[in-house]
């Protein structure tokens, strides 16, 4: 099947043939949907808390903090913005000089509240020799969006999100993504030495773009918020990528008899995460930000689920120890059963906190080890408005266990009634806001690859050169990439996710001044 430019190619990715052939025998085998017990609601899987409760995990967090820990915000921020611009770029490219749609219309009507409105009208002026008010007067509508994204001008149309002006402040000019995620990490996720240690995850044509702009932004809000930053990079590796399928699942070749990779979606980045040096990290996309002016629910409920993480954890080190000591009870056995099915909705069809006396106690103690000893995450899920994004369920496990997993519609089988039935009963969706516990109860890091489900990819169809072709994403690094991980859902208000998917969502009240 392969050539021996195939295998100096696969050398070249660092990655095996028996890896190639296992993606290659996916496309032909699939995927299976997973089994579910029920969607995840209040309370069935997911936690309310009350402002007690809030007040307490935050204590506790602030606590952790300033106790010497490593903390970390992580934040995927690779690929370009293409598409917060595509309609855009049907309108260049399209036969009208107007704007016709309704999404043109918005954009024009509105060009002065976006952020970056001064920095194109002085693009433009550069460009034509007049400003974009002018250009507006005179109905040269291309003209401005050519300067909006083409190379020539400000080159949004390339350029990563994370370096896009996003927010306007009166009188101190503008913010792109990667300086409200400064902010953030600056506001919840400081040390006790007051450093705060942000990575990001890049592209490898953006990566000296957002190096540039963390060395000219960074002192300054340093200054503000009296912290140093302490900021990293790393790009999705590229062993991650996966080998590309025809129609038929055989490899997909170009024009030019070259093997196809194509990259395998976030899910590849559970290997920056893996290597991330840290005991807390946070996990939020780059463009789900706000203004300062809507941040206090943010850092309220960023501490919430971070000291919510810490109180788990806590409790479950100390069963682990008392597990490793051997002077347990079955008291003890049965309240750890219980912590892990009314925190963590990990439910066993063996083993119940009742019948532990009858248990064989050597099986129960296995069980427990297995189940206690995982990394933890503690993830905000926001009521469904009918944004897209993944849904919190119960779901089986391959050992027959069921517990709380986050999974997108491509996982579920919709043409089963009850599948379909619980799917359309979720109430709530994962804007992906998670505080995860990395280590282990002796101080070690996990090996976070050991706990990815495998079984939890999918496959998308695109094209090249004209042909169809199919690809395989990897499991998602908050779906099946985690699904081995002790996990906890926790409701966290709407108003903590404001992504940025169209250029038009920037006129959002919540975007605005």
């Amino acid at each position: 099947m392969f050539t021996e430019n195939d295998y100096q190619l696969f050398a070249k990715r660092k990655v095996s043939v028996e890896k190639v052939e296992e993606q290659l025998a996916r496309f032909k085998e699939g995927f299976p949907y997973l089994k579910l017990q029920d969607a995840a609601s209040v309370p069935n899987g997911i936690v309310r808390a009350d402002n007690k409760q809030i007040d307490a995990a935050i204590d506790k967090w602030k606590e952790y903090c300033k106790d010497g820990h490593r903390v970390v915000k992580f934040v995927p921020a690779s690929g370009a913005a293409s598409r917060m611009f595509k309609n855009l770029f049907a309108f260049l490219n399209g036969p009208s000089d107007e704007p016709t749609t309704d999404f043109e219309n918005i954009f024009f009507d509105h060009l002065a509240f976006f952020a970056f409105y001064d920095s194109l009208s002085k693009c433009c002026s550069h460009l034509y020799g007049k400003d974009v008010e002018t250009l507006m007067e005179e109905h040269r509508y291309k003209d401005i969006v050519s300067a909006l994204l083409s190379p020539e001008g400000l080159n949004y149309g390339q350029l990563p999100k994370g370096l896009l002006e996003f927010h306007a402040y009166e009188g101190a000019g503008s913010r792109t993504p990667l300086e409200e995620h400064l902010v953030e990490g600056a506001l919840y996720a400081k040390d006790s030495d007051s450093r705060v240690h942000i990575h990001f995850t890049v592209s490898p044509e953006h990566h000296v773009l957002f190096k540039e702009k963390v060395a000219a932004v960074a002192p300054l809000y340093e200054r503000q918020f009296g912290v140093t930053y302490d900021v990293t990079f790393s790009e999705q590796k590229l062993s991650t990528d996966t080998i590309a399928a025809d129609v038929e699942g055989e490899p997909f070749r170009d024009n030019e008899g070259k093997l196809v990779f194509r990259p395998g979606g976030h899910g590849a980045l559970i290997e920056n995460l893996n290597e991330l040096n840290a005991e807390v990290v946070f996990i939020k996309n780059i463009d789900n930000v706000v203004p300062d002016r809507l941040k206090e629910d943010t850092v309220r409920y960023k501490q919430l689920l971070a000291g919510l993480l810490v109180q788990l954890q806590e409790k479950t080190f100390t069963y682990l120890r008392l597990l490793d000591s051997g002077t347990y009870s079955d008291n003890d056995l049965a309240g750890m059963i219980r912590f892990l099915e009314d925190n963590f909705f990990c439910f066993s069809p063996w083993f119940k906190a009742e019948s532990v006396g009858t248990d064989s106690k050597a099986a129960v103690v296995n069980y427990l080890q297995s189940k206690l000893n995982r990394p933890i995450r503690v993830c905000g899920m926001v009521p469904n408005v009918g944004e897209p994004g993944g849904g919190p369920f119960l779901a089986y496990n391959a050992d027959g266990t069921v517990s709380l997993q986050i999974l997108e519609s491509s996982q579920i089988d919709m043409n089963n009634p009850k599948s379909a039935s619980l799917f359309a009963k979720g109430t709530h969706f994962n804007p992906v806001d998670l505080v995860c516990g990395k280590n282990n109860y002796l101080g070690e890091p996990f090996d976070l690859t050991k706990y990815v489900d495998k079984n939890t990819g999918f496959i998308s169809s695109k094209s090249k050169d004209g042909r169809e072709l199919k690809a395989l994403e990897l499991p998602g690094l908050w779906n099946g990439a985690m699904s081995d991980w002790l996990t906890l859902f926790v409701e966290v208000p709407l108003s903590t996710f404001n992504p940025v998917k169209t250029v038009n969502d920037l006129l959002r009240a919540e975007h605005q001044k």
